[in-house]
């Protein structure tokens, strides 16, 4: 009886590597906010960090604007309260605060108009001093304002900014799927993310830029009204302190001519 025959091995037929497991390994996995910066493109990196510079232009433009606006008015609120309490400009002129600002300035504008045109028509006094407190209050204004065109600049523009970095950053993302012949997610997901981090820096900077220009103007328009009732209140004194140096001058003529 013959033998029967020995059964012929199967030999192992070596599985092909996974594309996709391969491009896995070439992925960037750091997603925190650092590492997305870092793998970015060279044109998303420069408009996250204009847009980071633009954050730290508008909180200093608040940290200086803040403590311009404290100290204005408070030197316009003591001035007014000098104002107020004293019987003649002269005497407000030495209560007021001894530092230089915009509301003392109209004292001392008045005080030294009505000095150079002494001996002239009253009329003509209270004019020229008026002109001098409209110029006080119109520079003291465009001081005032300085800066805050920054803070409304970098709100309308910022979000557009931020755009254009995630439009750039997500036709590298489809250029890399293309390249690496896959839909895998995880392919996608990192050059994507990269791309919306520009547009939430682009949030980051807008957002607090537009909040505070809105409260900077409402601050501003209160202070150029403060420094206004400032103007008519030495308007006022000037007004009396001239009648009644009139009426000083026009007395003793008065006396004279009856004798």
């Amino acid at each position: 009886m013959p033998a029967a025959a020995a059964p012929t091995p199967v030999e192992a037929v070596p599985s092909a590597p996974a594309p996709e497991s391969v491009a896995d390994a070439r992925l960037p996995h750091d997603l925190s906010p650092w590492g997305m910066f870092m793998a970015a493109d060279m044109v998303v990196k420069a408009v996250m960090l204009g847009l980071a510079f633009a954050s730290v232009l508008t909180w200093s433009v608040w940290f200086a604007k803040s403590l311009e606006l404290l100290f204005a008015r408070r030197a316009v609120s003591r001035t007014l309260k000098a104002l107020r309490g004293a019987v003649t400009l002269s005497d407000a002129a030495a209560e007021m605060p001894k530092a230089s600002s915009p509301a003392t300035a109209t004292v001392r504008a008045a005080l030294a108009e009505w000095h150079a045109s002494a001996g002239l028509p009253v009329d003509g006094i209270k004019e020229r001093v008026a002109v001098a407190l409209s110029r006080i209050e119109a520079k003291a204004g465009r001081r005032m304002t300085a800066g805050t065109g920054v803070l409304a600049t970098i709100g309308a523009t910022a979000p557009f900014v931020g755009l254009f970095g995630t439009v750039w950053g997500i036709m590298n993302a489809f250029i890399g799927i293309s390249k690496a012949q896959t839909t895998n997610l995880a392919v996608v997901a990192p050059g994507i993310a990269e791309a919306l981090l520009a547009t939430a820096i682009g949030l980051v900077a807008a957002i607090p830029a537009v909040v505070i220009y809105n409260v900077f103007a409402r601050a501003i328009a209160a202070y150029k009204a403060n420094l206004a009732d400032t103007s008519a209140e030495v308007m006022r004194h000037l007004s009396r302190d001239l009648d009644r140096a009139a009426a000083e001058v026009e007395a003793p003529r008065l006396r004279t001519a009856a004798e």
